[in-house]
């Protein structure tokens, strides 16, 4: 009851927020294309407090990402589409759908049966939507790497991969020699096409290593963030900053950073 509770007062809230004569002038602006940059910030905000495990911080992430779906849900029943009991209604009869060893009246399963009726289950979907292609469905909005790895995964699923990781591999050394080829004798539309191809590669590697690419360059995202944190720590106890150093300076001390770390984190013994 409390949950049901405190669900409904978030619900008027932005009633209250969205009212057309005593509503906030923002929101009252907002649009689903306006909102949908918003939407995606909070959802990466609330993996990031995961990814520190900052419990403390993960309710409200958590609830800054469900006021996005309140505020679409909003704006929709306002155009007269659906509403928040639509949203709920909908994603609750996809769970039962696709649970029956749950919901239904099928036995306990193995997680290899489960991924398999799984899939099914999706597949079926796209079929009622009319997504008939290998393709189809594989949402734009994603982030590019990671919608990279599901269209190679959709793609993998009808033959169409290489077989192991030494075939990607070669195939990242000819993406590497046309992305220099272009850099050296074409125009930047080229270099740009070239510098895609060999991305696209990377995400297949990353899917054949059974590696998520999103969360390896977050990983090196804040190791790099960390060891440049070093370098103006060190340059600071000097009395100076990145700023009136050379590049000589700060790569010796990037080096610094990287023993510092493997002293502290050393490898585990095989």
């Amino acid at each position: 009851m409390r949950a049901e509770s405190e669900l409904r007062r978030l619900l008027d809230v932005m009633a209250a927020l969205r009212h057309p004569e005593t509503g906030c002038p923002w929101d009252l602006e907002q649009t689903f294309a306006t909102i949908a940059p918003y939407t995606i910030e909070e959802a990466y905000e609330v993996a990031d407090a995961i990814e520190r495990e900052a419990w403390d911080e993960l309710p409200g992430e958590l609830g800054d990402l469900l006021l996005q779906t309140v505020f679409h849900a909003r704006m929709a029943e306002e155009a007269g589409r659906f509403d928040f009991a639509d949203v709920a209604r909908s994603i609750a009869d996809k769970m039962i759908a696709r649970h029956p060893h749950v919901f239904g009246t099928d036995g306990p399963r193995s997680t290899a049966d489960q991924n398999r009726a799984w899939e099914a289950r999706k597949a079926q979907e796209r079929a009622e939507r009319a997504e008939t292609r290998v393709l189809d469905g594989v949402a734009l909005g994603l982030p590019a790497m990671t919608r990279a790895v599901k269209l190679q995964k959709r793609a993998a699923r009808v033959g169409f991969d290489w077989p192991s990781t030494d075939q990607v591999l070669d195939k990242m050394a000819e993406e590497m020699a046309e992305l220099v080829e272009a850099r050296d004798h074409l125009g930047p539309e080229e270099v740009e096409a070239e510098f895609g191809d060999l991305l696209f590669v990377m995400a297949n590697l990353a899917r054949h290593l059974n590696v998520d690419p999103e969360a390896a360059l977050r990983a090196t995202n804040e190791k790099f963030t960390r060891r440049f944190r070093h370098i103006e720590d060190r340059l600071a106890e000097q009395g100076k900053t990145p700023t009136d150093s050379t590049l000589e300076e700060m790569d010796a001390l990037w080096t610094e950073a990287k023993q510092v770390e493997r002293v502290s984190r050393p490898w585990p013994s095989p």
